[in-house]
């Protein structure tokens, strides 16, 4: 008896936007790709890779040499030279910084003389 009710409008009965899709009509996520970059962390303390793998893996990041752009270079050549060559005035921390080192090559120029 519960069918022939008459409460509601009858578009509250009709399929419209109760119908079930095809699974294959259903937009994917597109699959998860393997060997994505940074995927393993190295110090992971659940990661299962063996202790040579991890071994190998710090000795290729040993031998690896990155090459380093010219502010680089200037910057441990003369930690205010960066700041120089955009046109800035060196911060505080690059003014004391080429003081300690001036201070450090002249402790060892003495200490190389006695």
């Amino acid at each position: 008896m519960s069918g022939y009710s008459n409460v509601g409008q009858s578009s509250v009965y009709e399929s419209g936007d109760q119908r079930n899709v095809k699974n294959s009509e259903i937009p994917g996520r597109p699959r998860y790709e393997e060997g994505v970059e940074h995927s393993h962390q190295p110090n992971d303390s659940k990661d299962e890779r063996s202790i040579a793998n991890r071994l190998a893996n710090e000795e290729r990041k040993l031998n690896r040499e990155e090459p380093e752009d010219p502010e680089t270079k200037a910057s441990k050549k003369d930690p205010t030279l960066p700041a120089k060559l955009h046109g800035n005035e060196p911060s505080k921390g690059a003014k004391i910084d080429a003081d300690i080192q001036a201070e450090e090559e002249e402790y060892l120029k003495q200490k190389g003389k006695k």
